[in-house]
């Protein structure tokens, strides 16, 4: 069954993200998978797309219902690999995932899918589609993260910052990859909130308090632009 959540994103300036930040860690922790106090993780993107930029399209051309591959790592390390399918409707999103080794992401990054014997549901449907539509690594996404979890109604916030294209080079592992802003990156801060069906209202008396412009800000598409 399918399980759609809430989705809205937001631009801040640093100063009033700060002072969110402060505000939230008073009710909420940050994820379990932190790496630090001062910000939850690193995590670099591959997104695919096939040769005449659909899943870009999509997005320019603003349509309701759409999703987009993507191979995700976090701190820049190969020992957790996701992929990934994040689907959205108008405000609602859902994500199919599933945890990959190096060697299956290697040969998806070169096209090999005839080549990947799996029993995951969610590879073997990437895996056709892939080789239906001639999906290729198209884009890089870097970001650095701070995650906040409540458990009612799975509310997650997190702050994206110094948001960052690979451009042309699409090796997801490259750890030396040279990359370019793609925001001010001395100003603008992305805030994304999620929920499952309402954001309980001491959290939700905090975000009201806070400058903020909503925006439907995708940073596949912002990257994809600069290209």
């Amino acid at each position: 069954m399918v399980e759609y959540r809430y989705e809205l994103k937001y631009v801040l300036d640093r100063v009033n993200a700060e002072m969110l930040k402060h505000q939230l860690k008073c009710v909420m922790p940050m994820d379990k998978f932190s790496v630090s106090e001062d910000y939850s993780y690193d995590i670099r993107s591959l997104y695919f797309d096939n040769s005449y930029s659909s899943s870009w399209w999509e997005k320019v051309d603003g349509i309701e219902y759409r999703g987009k591959y993507r191979m995700r790592i976090y701190n820049l390390s190969d020992e957790i690999i996701k992929l990934e399918c994040k689907h959205k409707d108008v405000d609602m999103t859902y994500k199919e995932s599933c945890s990959i080794s190096r060697k299956t992401a290697d040969a998806l990054c070169a096209g090999k899918y005839l080549n990947i014997v799996s029993n995951k549901p969610f590879l073997n449907k990437f895996l056709v589609n892939g080789h239906i539509q001639q999906l290729r690594p198209t884009i890089i996404v870097d970001y650095r993260r701070m995650a906040f979890t409540y458990p009612v109604s799975e509310v997650r916030i997190t702050f994206d910052e110094n948001i960052r294209s690979g451009r042309y080079n699409t090796d997801l592992f490259d750890k030396d990859m040279l990359t370019y802003p793609i925001m001010d990156e001395q100003n603008e801060v992305v805030l994304e909130v999620k929920c499952n069906e309402f954001i309980p209202q001491h959290i939700l008396d905090i975000l009201r308090n806070v400058p903020k412009l909503r925006m439907a800000i995708s940073k596949f598409a912002y990257c994809r632009e600069i290209k």
